[in-house]
C-alpha cells in the first residue's frame, strides 16, 4: 500500500502547500483519492509526481468542508469515470464563527448537483473496493464538539444547529496485517473514530492511524490530552498534518515520539 500526499499546508520543492489535503492511494491493484484539497493544487502536484488522476478508480469526500472539496470540479474534469462517494448528511451549509454570523466554510456550490451522476451516497459501513471500506461516525453527541468549536450547519428546516460531523466519514482499508484508518480532520478525536473502527472490524489490529487532529487553536493541555487518548488506543503509528497545526505537532512528538510523523506534500507513505 502507497499513499501519497497531493495537498498539504506543507510544500517540498515544486510542490505548492496549500490550507487543504488530499491524498492519492495505491491498494490492491486499484487506486483511491481521498479529498480534492482546497483548488486544483492536488491535480498540479499529481501531474509533477507522475500519479494521473484519471486513472483513479473511486474517491471519497472525507467531510464538507472547502479545504477538502474545493477541487471536485478539477477532478471531475480531469477523471470521467470514477464514482465520487459523499456522506448522504453532506450539504452545502457548514459554517464556522459566531451562530447567525458564521463564515461560510462549506462545499463549492453547486458541485452535487453538478455532478450527480457521478456522486454516490453510501449508507451505513460500505465496500467501495475490495479491502476499503467507508465508515460512518456511530457516536453520540458530537454535536458537542462541534459547538466548541464553533461550528455550525444551517438548515432551511432546522435553522443553525451545532455540527455532529454526520456528514463525516472514515476511510478504512483492510490489509492482510491489519487496518489502515484515513481521517482527514477527525473532528470527533481520533480515540472515538478508532474505536469506531474496532467496533466495525472487532478483532483486527489498527495499524495506522492517518489524517488532521483538528488541533491548530487547541490548549497544550488539551493537546496532552489527545495525546493521551492516542496512547491509550494503542496506534502504533501515526501521520499527520494540515489542521494539526506546527505547535499541536511538536507537543504531540514530545508526548508519543517517533510513532509520530508530520506529513508534507510529495510523502510517500508505504505501509
Amino acid at each position: 500500500m502507497k499513499i501519497t500526499v497531493l495537498a498539504d499546508n506543507i510544500g517540498s520543492g515544486e510542490l505548492q502547500g496549500e490550507w487543504g489535503l488530499s491524498f492519492h492511494i495505491e491498494f490492491g491493484g486499484k487506486r483511491l483519492l481521498l479529498d480534492t484539497g482546497g483548488s486544483d493544487i492536488f491535480l498540479k502536484n499529481a501531474g509533477l509526481l507522475g500519479i494521473d488522476i484519471s486513472a483513479v478508480d473511486a474517491a471519497v469526500l472525507s467531510h464538507a468542508h472547502y479545504d477538502h472539496s474545493l477541487g471536485m470540479d478539477a477532478f471531475f474534469g480531469a477523471n470521467t469515470s470514477a464514482s465520487f462517494y459523499v456522506s448522504p448528511a453532506a450539504a452545502e451549509n457548514c459554517y464556522s464563527g459566531r451562530r447567525f454570523f458564521g463564515r461560510y466554510i462549506g462545499m463549492p456550490e453547486g458541485v452535487l448537483s453538478r455532478h450527480a451522476s457521478r456522486i454516490i451516497r453510501p449508507s451505513g459501513i460500505t465496500q467501495i473496493l475490495p479491502g476499503a471500506f467507508i465508515v460512518p461516525h456511530s457516536t453520540p453527541g458530537l454535536e458537542l464538539v462541534g459547538r466548541k468549536a464553533r461550528m455550525y450547519r444551517r438548515t432551511w428546516l432546522l435553522g443553525w444547529q451545532a455540527d455532529d460531523f454526520s456528514h463525516e466519514q472514515t476511510l478504512v482499508l483492510k490489509d492482510s496485517d491489519g487496518l489502515v484508518i484515513l481521517n482527514s480532520c477527525s473532528h470527533a478525536g481520533v480515540d472515538v473514530i478508532t474505536e469506531e473502527v474496532r467496533k466495525a472490524f472487532p478483532d483486527q489490529p489498527v495499524k495506522a492511524y492517518i489524517g488532521g487532529f483538528h488541533l491548530f487553536r487547541s490548549s497544550g493541555d488539551e493537546v496532552r490530552r489527545v495525546a493521551a487518548g492516542i496512547s491509550e488506543a494503542g496506534i502504533s503509528k501515526l501521520y499527520t498534518g494540515h489542521c494539526t497545526g506546527d505547535e499541536a505537532f511538536l507537543l504531540l512528538q514530545q508526548e508519543l515520539g517517533s510513532s509520530i510523523s508530520q506529513f508534507r506534500c510529495g510523502m510517500e507513505i508505504q505501509l
